[in-house]
C-alpha cells in the first residue's frame, strides 16, 4: 500500500511524519493555562468578550487533546460539563461573583484530574497580575483607542 504523502515546496511529508509533529500534552496544557489565565484576568477586568474568546480557545485546545490523547476523552468531557460550562455561563451573564466561584471550582477540578492520572505534582495557580503585554480591561477603557488606518 502506498503511503499517504503531502507535498510542500520543501519536499514530501508522510501522514505518519505529520502525526509526529503534533504537540504533546505538556505543550497543549501550557497553552490551556495561558488561555485560562487570560480568561480570568479579562473577566476580572470587565472585558467579557475577551473572556468569552479565551474560554472558546481553551475549549478548542481541549478538543485537540482528545484527538492526540484519546484516553483522556471521557474525563475531558466530564471536566467541560461539570466545571467549564458553569464558567461559560458566568461569562455570558457577565457576573464576576459567579465567575470567580465557578473558576475556583474549575481549578480544583483540574487538581482532581491531575491526581487521578498520577500528575499530583502539577497544580495550576492563577498569576496575581494580568499579563503586561495585553490590555485585558473593558474596551471602552483601553489605553490606546481605535483609530482608522
Amino acid at each position: 500500500m502506498d503511503k499517504i504523502v503531502g507535498k510542500t515546496k520543501h519536499g514530501e511529508i508522510t501522514i505518519d511524519e505529520l502525526a509526529q509533529l503534533q504537540p504533546g500534552l505538556g505543550k497543549l496544557m501550557d497553552d490551556m493555562s495561558t488561555r485560562f489565565t487570560y480568561m480570568y484576568h479579562s473577566a476580572k477586568g470587565g472585558n467579557w468578550k475577551l473572556a468569552h474568546y479565551q474560554y472558546r480557545s481553551f475549549i478548542s485546545i481541549m478538543k485537540k487533546i482528545k484527538i492526540v490523547r484519546p484516553k483522556y476523552t471521557t474525563d475531558m468531557d466530564a471536566y467541560e460539563k461539570h466545571f467549564m460550562i458553569p464558567v461559560k455561563e458566568a461569562i455570558e451573564a457577565e457576573d464576576w461573583k459567579k465567575f470567580e466561584e465557578t473558576y475556583k471550582k474549575s481549578v480544583e477540578g483540574s487538581d482532581h484530574y491531575h491526581d487521578k492520572y498520577d500528575f499530583s505534582y502539577i497544580r495550576f495557580i492563577t498569576p496575581k497580575n494580568p499579563p503586561e503585554h495585553m490590555d485585558l480591561g473593558p474596551p471602552e477603557k483601553f489605553s490606546r483607542k481605535k483609530k482608522p488606518l
